[in-house]
């Protein structure tokens, strides 16, 4: 039964008006934000929209329009309880994945599932549905959540999961802040041995072995990835390096010590020269010769597994200051290798310059309305932001994607246009029904939702 608390006023009083963007730095709004901590709406019904630490790539936490009022997440970063026995995890929705690991991972304990950066707020891992290198095992975030309260569009803190409230609940994950305000979280988390992680790599020559490697591997590791030379042509397509990992036991983690890198950052916005295709197929070229090869195994700290970026403070700066796009997308199994063959073809054709392309394997869609993956093959790559033909170019993708019934990623699109999100996504029609009987004035909006929804500006 949902609670009836009345509205919490944020403090947004005389906010400054400053510049937000999503990590792609593309594109760029102005907006009013709320930094007090206290998780909740102003008292007036104002438009509002959520964001954690900025690491989403598009729109999705950006205000509807010039100037609305966005409220930050990450000072509400308390945790409320942990069951040392179970794992079971209470928090507020702006801790972090950092700092999970800083407390738990010496315990014993890890995040059930974890996208590429460790720097992502819980409350955004629900409201993404995050997924991560072991979905073709244990499936995305949400199925890990077992209790949520969202802040409604009247001001309630309406518990909700998997049985209480459990539409909302499946319209709340996954679903891009537009549902509510989510304030706390409980979830699992994973018993580990070491903070460790055993890796194998070995190179593979086309995208035929690279999907045969990652169902291989599917069955003994639960962690698997492959980086992929996106720009490689002809018989050369999909070439990469295929990786897999698993937690490594005491005694594979004996004597070790956390590596102490060196801190980096890029200082200064890249010149746009640095990515012209000819020097990203020189240097995928190489980096595919290098790290390729006869597979090797060998022993990592884990956070150069599933975080290599975080090592490089502000690496978004690698793409100059018209920023970039990333795209990814999911197409079904049963598709097989040709939507994706084509995709590579187009981006190879294009010369459209990434340092990264990767592969994953996905396991069956969970029960979330608008949860991104679905039991197949998922693709990521970075597109340096060059006006009309970057955009050209991801909906020519997007044609792809729809024709072989697959959808893309929210938390990273920042172009799709509404009729072919409505293409992608099967169970939308279920999904604004659920929103529009919790928030039918649609006060949780964002410049994502007014792109694919329609909401008002």
């Amino acid at each position: 039964m949902a609670r009836a608390l009345g509205a919490v006023t944020t403090r947004d009083a005389g906010l400054p008006l400053e510049d937000v963007a999503g990590w792609g730095r593309h594109p760029v709004g102005r907006a009013r934000v709320d930094r007090s901590g206290a998780l909740g709406l102003p008292p007036d019904g104002e438009p509002v929209i959520a964001r954690g630490l900025g690491r989403a790539y598009g729109d999705a936490a950006m205000p509807a329009a010039p100037g609305g009022l966005v409220v930050e997440s990450t000072r509400a970063d308390r945790i409320l309880g942990f069951d040392g026995d179970t794992g079971r995890l209470h928090c507020e929705a702006g801790l972090s994945l950092a700092d999970i690991l800083k407390v738990f991972l010496p315990r014993g304990w890890f995040p059930p599932v974890t996208p590429g950066t460790k720097f992502v707020t819980v409350g955004a891992c629900v409201a993404c549905d995050v997924h991560g290198k072991n979905h073709h095992r244990d499936g995305s975030f949400g199925g890990f959540v077992d209790r949520l309260v969202v802040v409604t569009a009247d001001g309630r803190r309406v518990p909700c999961g998997p049985i209480q409230e459990r539409e909302l609940f499946l319209a709340t994950v996954g679903g891009m802040g537009l549902t509510g305000l989510i304030v706390e979280v409980t979830l699992r988390l994973r018993r580990v041995e070491s903070p460790w992680i055993v890796l194998e790599t070995v190179g593979v020559e086309g995208l035929e072995a690279m999907l045969a490697g990652l169902t291989r591997s599917a069955h003994d590791w639960p962690y698997t990835v492959g980086w992929i030379d996106c720009l490689a042509r002809g018989r050369a397509v999909g070439r990469g390096i295929l990786m897999r990992g698993r937690h490594a036991t005491p005694m594979e983690a004996a004597g070790r010590r956390p590596p102490r890198g060196l801190p980096l950052t890029v200082p200064v916005d890249a010149p746009e020269w640095l990515l012209n295709p000819r020097f990203m197929r020189w240097f995928n070229y190489l980096y595919y010769r290098l790290h390729g090869g006869a597979l090797k195994r060998r022993v990592v700290f884990h956070d150069r597994f599933f975080y290599p970026l975080d090592a490089v403070g502000q690496w978004n700066r690698l793409y100059g200051r018209r920023g970039f796009l990333q795209y990814q997308c999911v197409l079904p199994r049963a598709a097989g290798a040709a939507p994706l063959t084509a995709i590579l073809d187009r981006l190879g054709a294009a010369g459209a310059a990434s340092f990264l392309a990767v592969i994953k394997d996905c396991g069956p869609a969970s029960d979330a309305y608008l949860s991104f993956p679905m039991e197949g093959t998922t693709l990521a790559l970075d597109l340096a932001y060059r006006g009309a033909a970057t955009l050209a170019l991801i909906h020519a993708l997007n044609a792809v994607v729809i024709a072989h019934g697959g959808r893309v990623y929210l938390a990273k699109d920042a172009v799709t246009r509404a009729e072919d999100f409505a293409r992608m996504m099967p169970r939308l029609a279920e999904w604004r029904a659920v929103r529009d009987r919790w928030d039918p004035g649609h006060r949780f909006r964002s410049a994502q939702s007014v792109r694919l929804l329609g909401d008002r500006a």
